[in-house]
């Protein structure tokens, strides 16, 4: 079980991440969804759940996204899902239940990073960044590959444009974790790619930085993109093997843009 030596309710995310830097061994807490399962003690908990972080908010361009929105609340949001074609929706409706769906946050699944999460896979293939207390905003790539360090992550900015978009996922049972994911979004004339659950954290494929991906490309094109797939690093666990999952992983690249490619674009004013 998690033990806290002393346990704080910041007001603000500005006091949130003043006494972070007080006590650099200090855990942020959010949803505590599994955090809770850590067998360990930290000098300090600090709770974000009175800093006004959970709320969606919807701007002419992008959606703003509370670091302690859980779940089930982007889950169900309306707008946010015809804004990005649902990819969002098929991601985490597989995951435990509605129930803990409605307690595990936004914010504390991004700042894990964690290898099998089903969310950051679906957000690198999107248009977002993060915003933090002390480092600002970033794009959402360097933040998955190296963390926030010693700061708050208090948002997620999703920027509107016409997405095709769709979540893919291969699972042993109902409500397991992912034992290998993969998302597209077609958007700016390219598409980005994601794999994830390797079991390593989702990596961006296509799109950015990356090689390029054509909206509509050719077949030799779709082929290289799954051979890159082949290439990325993968491990084994007790979900699947490395081998498993560098079989599978084109298939479920191929999949994913099939999907999405079916799926009419989003209006940018969804």
């Amino acid at each position: 079980m998690l033990r806290f030596e002393k346990y704080v309710c910041p007001g603000s995310t500005r006091q949130a991440y003043e006494l972070l830097q007080e006590n650099r061994q200090a855990t942020v807490v959010g949803g505590m969804m599994w955090l809770r399962l850590a067998d360990r003690t930290s000098p300090l908990g600090i709770d974000l759940s009175h800093c006004g972080l959970d709320k969606i908010e919807e701007t002419e361009g992008a959606f703003r996204i509370g670091a302690m929105v859980t779940l089930g609340q982007l889950e169900n949001h309306e707008r946010f899902q015809a804004a990005t074609c649902g990819i969002f929706t098929e991601a985490v409706r597989d995951i435990v239940g509605t129930q803990f769906r409605n307690l595990a946050t936004v914010g504390g699944s991004l700042y894990a990073r964690m290898g099998f999460s089903d969310i950051v896979c679906a957000l690198l293939a999107l248009d977002t960044e993060v915003e933090l207390e002390g480092a600002g905003v970033m794009p959402i790539i360097p933040f998955t590959e190296r963390g926030a360090r010693n700061d708050i992550l208090t948002h997620i900015v999703v920027r509107k444009h016409r997405y095709r978009a769709a979540f893919e996922s291969v699972r042993n049972a109902a409500t397991d974790f992912s034992a290998l994911n993969a998302a597209a979004a077609c958007w700016q004339g390219s598409w980005h790619v994601t794999v994830g659950a390797r079991p390593k954290k989702a990596t961006l494929l296509t799109g950015g930085e990356r090689i390029p991906l054509r909206a509509e490309f050719t077949p030799a094109e779709l082929d290289a993109v799954c051979e890159l797939a082949e290439g990325l690093d993968y491990g084994s666990d007790l979900r699947a093997t490395a081998e498993w999952r560098r079989a599978v992983a084109p298939a479920l690249i191929r999949r994913a843009i099939a999907a999405a490619s079916e799926k009419p674009r989003a209006e940018k004013e969804a």
